[in-house]
């Protein structure tokens, strides 16, 4: 708790008050370690999953019903399963953005800011090989570990595009049935997990982050078709980034 930003940490009392302490207490405790079952190779209910849950100390995420959180000691990520695309290795709460946004099997999808692929698989699954799944992501290196983790999961309907929004919007205005825009932030809920995404903080970067966030959220605005779905989510929680 000491090395959080005092900016930071005047923000959280003024937004959780009394509940404010509990908060920042939490970040001398373990982060959480979770994992999704890739439900296009296993059943989370199936023989293989149940062998996984007694391996790796399984206990069920309660918003997501692939997903588990881990006993850290037992290093899912290093074993050969992970290699085989049997599961990914998610933050937990990351798994929430992908529920909310409820895909369906049969759709047009865009996952506009994809990289590294956790949500991006999570979609495939639900869509179980139906539809079309466009995984975007602007940076050429991040969009090849994305195309890697696509290739993993034995996702075949999806198209890895490396574009900037702009670009996506003049073509495909109006397109999609589903929008996520898992949008770049400030980190601040990286803060246990990547002590040096506290390095990088400040309210300055709230700030920028606030005004990138606000022209790529318009720009997928407008690739949802009419009554479709935008669900917009942070690792952040600055409410400059989110509410505002």
């Amino acid at each position: 708790m000491k090395q959080l930003p005092a900016p930071f940490i005047s923000r959280i009392h003024e937004q959780l008050g009394d509940e404010a302490e509990a908060f920042l207490n939490t970040y001398d405790e373990e982060p959480e370690r979770g994992l999704r079952i890739n439900d296009l190779k296993i059943s989370p209910t199936d023989e293989q999953s149940s062998a996984l849950i007694r391996q790796f100390g399984l206990t069920p995420v309660p918003w997501c019903k692939s997903g588990f959180y881990y006993d850290p000691s037992t290093r899912p990520g290093k074993h050969p399963f992970h290699a085989a695309g049997l599961y990914y290795i998610q933050e937990p709460s990351a798994m929430s953005a992908v529920e909310l946004l409820d895909p369906q099997p049969g759709e047009l999808i865009l996952d506009l800011a994809a990289a590294p692929g956790g949500k991006t698989t999570q979609i495939a699954g639900k869509m179980k090989g139906e539809g079309l799944l466009i995984a975007n992501e602007i940076h050429p290196g991040r969009a090849k570990i994305l195309s890697g983790n696509v290739e993993r999961c034995g996702i075949t309907n999806a198209i890895v595009t490396n574009a900037a929004p702009g670009e996506l919007l003049s073509r495909f205005p109006a397109a999609f049935d589903r929008v996520l825009l898992d949008a770049p932030c400030s980190g601040e809920g990286m803060f246990r997990k990547e002590p040096e995404a506290i390095n990088e903080w400040s309210p300055e970067q709230v700030l920028h982050c606030a005004v990138r966030q606000a022209e790529i959220l318009q720009q997928a605005a407008h690739m949802v078709k009419p009554g479709g779905i935008l669900a917009y989510s942070t690792c952040t929680f600055a409410p400059a980034e989110n509410e505002a």
